[in-house]
């Protein structure tokens, strides 16, 4: 997402060039959180009802002309527009992963959302240092309006490449012999199939695992992003840099950018409930070293653990949102996943913070004992998995296919 440079400035850019105080400036970030986990989590219907490729479009030019219109408004309007732009992008971001899910046929959709997480690390990686750049040999009133036309540019490239109707036709289970019938494309808006289609938590109750995951991935994600919160805190007070806790950034970033797209390719056989868990229990391990003793090579076990962690377990779970969705309800389920997995963002800070202030020995034993929790309550749904597609008799329950149909997407027409 282009808009998550100019973030990684706005406190900066809002307490310099337009003259705000630190609570000011924390109100506006407050509410551009606040917006980003509201557009994670509705994003989803707008795909639904409207078509994810429309839905991703439409989010991604008003977002850019908000960011790109920020020089020329007055201080005040920022306290609407920022937030509103951070709206957009969570709903771009929900949208994105829905239309990847509609075009890629399940059995790939892993390496798919390896692809896009590998862009998104080039992009983290490299975007605040151009962004750097431009703010202090430009401007930051430059940096925002080449944001808001990369968001622009993003939405055109997309109505380029992908069809109006990119979609497919359902195959036939191999095993079940099912016959083939029509896809809903990414385009066609509404509801598909019978009337007596399920809602989202009739769905959801029928995929007992999908719910386990999403708490799951709250909890783990509260506690990854200690590393951006109470972490650096936590290097300070025991003697080490800025420049050490830069470092192992750097790190993090490079290993995934390099591993995670092999990874999901050696492991696409895998099931994925158990590669998930194994992933929660990394990062649970990472956080566990932590209290053997500051140092640096502490740091680097803790981040070596974190980031294998985190190359397991993320792309996995998105696909498996994005595999055990109906068809009429991808982009609600994949909302749902958006949400949970930028929950941190908006809660760990506050969270961390109390408890390391309060009680600074507890906060990694506790992040420890939460996150392993999680990865064990994974391992409990995909026994429930297992009991709700293979219950006795044969037949699925609840409604749930007892193996989901695959899209196969149609060539972009020339």
């Amino acid at each position: 997402m282009t808009v998550s440079v100019t973030f990684a400035f706005l406190f900066v850019y809002l307490t310099g060039p337009r003259g705000l105080d630190a609570g000011q400036a924390g109100l506006v970030a407050g509410a551009g959180g606040a917006g980003l986990l509201a557009g994670n989590l509705t994003g989803g219907f707008f795909g639904d009802r409207f078509g994810h490729r429309r839905a991703l479009l439409a989010s991604a030019v008003t977002g850019g002309l908000l960011l790109a219109a920020v020089p020329l408004l007055p201080t005040p309007a920022l306290f609407a527009a920022l937030p509103l732009a951070q709206y957009a992008s969570g709903v771009q971001r929900a949208a994105n992963a829905a239309l990847v899910a509609v075009i890629v046929p399940e059995g790939q959709r892993r390496q798919a959302f390896a692809v896009v997480r590998a862009a998104a690390n080039g992009g983290f990686t490299a975007g605040p240092l151009l962004g750097a750049l431009v703010a202090t040999r430009l401007s930051y009133d430059w940096l925002y309006v080449a944001d808001g036309l990369g968001s622009v540019g993003l939405a055109w490239w997309t109505a380029r490449v992908i069809p109006a109707r990119a979609g497919g036709v359902r195959l036939p289970s191999p095993r079940s012999g099912r016959p083939a019938g029509p896809a809903r494309g990414a385009e066609r808006p509404g509801p598909v199939g019978p009337a007596t289609a399920p809602g989202l938590w009739a769905a959801l109750r029928a995929r007992p695992a999908v719910p386990v995951l999403l708490g799951a991935i709250v909890v783990a994600d509260i506690v990854y992003r200690q590393l951006y919160t109470t972490f650096p805190v936590y290097l300070a007070d025991h003697g080490l840099d800025t420049g050490v806790y830069g470092a192992l950034l750097a790190v993090n970033g490079g290993v995934l950018l390099c591993l995670e797209l092999p990874a999901a390719l050696a492991l696409r056989r895998r099931a994925p409930l158990p590669v998930v868990a194994t992933g929660l229990l990394l990062v649970a391990a990472g956080y566990g070293v932590l209290p053997a003793g500051p140092g640096a090579w502490t740091a680097v076990a803790m981040m070596t653990l974190l980031t294998l962690g985190e190359l397991l377990y993320k792309t996995p779970a998105t696909a498996y949102v994005a595999d055990r969705a109906p068809a009429h309800l991808q982009g609600r389920f994949q909302s749902l996943y958006a949400g949970a997995s930028i929950a941190g963002v908006v809660l760990a800070a506050p969270l961390g913070g109390a408890l390391y202030q309060a009680a600074p020995g507890l906060l990694w034993p506790l992040t420890t004992a939460a996150v392993a929790a999680a990865g064990c309550a994974v391992l409990v749904g995909a026994r429930l998995e297992r009991a709700t597609l293979r219950p006795a008799g044969g037949a699925p329950a609840g409604g749930a296919p007892a193996e989901p149909l695959t899209e196969t997407p149609v060539a972009p027409a020339s």
